[in-house]
């Protein structure tokens, strides 16, 4: 059967050499993949993590946000979306989606925000970017920062830029084995702030300033002060050096799946009963092929049986009681949720 993700790995000629070197921790590699990163986003401000959930931990501390916050957030998310902010203490108002395409909605958002509101997270679900300008304006309305959650995003495009270069506060990215491009491990920050780029730095790296860190004898340097608090995020080396080999064959990938992507709509052109997920203005990178159809699980088997495997990727966060109970009805959610059905859209299909 087809699978529905599949991880990318290139040859890895110096990998051997690496993880025998001693030089195992964020390294030379490490800084050639961000550089690559930041030509491909276009934006200096970037920095790689050891994982998305260290990437989210990054952003909360950079913009200050404490046990107890309140943060809107869509329950239509990978659970390691909305884990981390729960895990952080703080708490989470879901608001609805618009039905169509699974991404926030920006009335729901606005109709959420009270005078706790901290912050707004803006997940484009599965590789389908959202309503980018219209949450973000709601922020700078409110002076609430936004955080793009691009966990299964990395390469989707809204008006012509790609996500993480759109205007939104900060951006994260998942690196992930079954996300694309995929690191095994890893996650990617961007800010638009420079000076909030600066202090991410810092909290990467347990609040150490490195240039100073150290005296000429290479010992630690008692007059270098440790101010923030801060978390060991750095990236290693080796996830560095899969990253920097991967970069090399990310637009060819994304080029397959957005082929693929135009197969399965020549595919559905006249089967009314399969509704493809679609935007004018959204070029996603089809992490996966989304469709809304009337009986989902009916469907899911139909495909399978195909040689597909299709599923519903994720489920609704808010009914998960680690979450509390939820406060309002979504009706957005509840049609989404019910509807949705994911296709295998990748570059491991001919």
């Amino acid at each position: 059967m087809i699978p529905l993700f599949k991880p990318y790995m290139p040859n890895l000629p110096e990998i051997d050499s690496i993880l025998h070197s001693g030089q195992l921790v964020y390294g030379k590699y490490t800084k050639q993949f961000e550089q690559l990163l930041i030509e491909y986003f276009k934006t200096p401000h970037l920095v790689a993590t050891n994982s998305f959930n260290t990437a989210i931990s990054v952003v909360l501390s950079v913009l200050g946000l404490q046990y107890g916050d309140e943060v809107i957030a869509s329950p239509m998310a990978c659970l390691a979306s909305t884990q981390p902010f729960l895990a952080s203490g703080l708490k989470i108002k879901w608001a609805d989606v618009i039905p169509e395409s699974g991404t926030l909605s920006p009335e729901s958002v606005r109709k959420q925000i009270s005078s706790d509101t901290k912050a707004i997270i803006h997940n484009h679900f599965c590789g389908y970017p959202g309503y980018i300008d219209e949450i973000n304006e709601i922020g700078r309305e409110f002076g609430i920062p936004i955080i793009d959650d691009g966990i299964e995003c990395l390469g989707s495009e809204y008006k012509g830029q790609k996500i993480g270069n759109c205007g939104s506060d900060v951006t994260v990215f998942s690196l992930t084995a079954v996300r694309f491009l995929n690191c095994i491990d890893g996650g990617i920050v961007i800010f638009k702030d420079k000076l909030k780029y600066k202090k991410s730095l810092l909290v990467r790296d347990c609040g150490i300033d490195r240039s100073q860190f150290r005296d000429t004898l290479g010992e630690i340097n008692p007059e270098c002060d440790i101010s923030l608090v801060g978390y060991n995020a750095t990236m290693s080396n080796v996830n560095g050096y899969i990253g920097l080999q991967q970069m090399k064959k990310l637009d060819e990938c994304i080029e397959a799946h957005r082929e693929q992507a135009r197969s399965w709509r020549t595919f559905f052109e006249n089967q009314s009963e399969y509704i493809p997920i679609y935007r004018e203005e959204c070029n996603p990178n089809y992490w996966v092929y989304g469709l809304r159809v009337n009986d989902k699980r009916a469907v899911i088997t139909k495909f399978r049986e195909m040689g597909y495997y299709a599923s519903g990727v994720h489920i609704r966060n808010d009914t998960y009681s680690a979450f509390g109970k939820r406060n309002i009805k979504l009706l957005g959610v509840e049609e989404f949720n019910k509807t949705f059905v994911a296709l295998p859209c990748g570059w491991w299909m001919k």
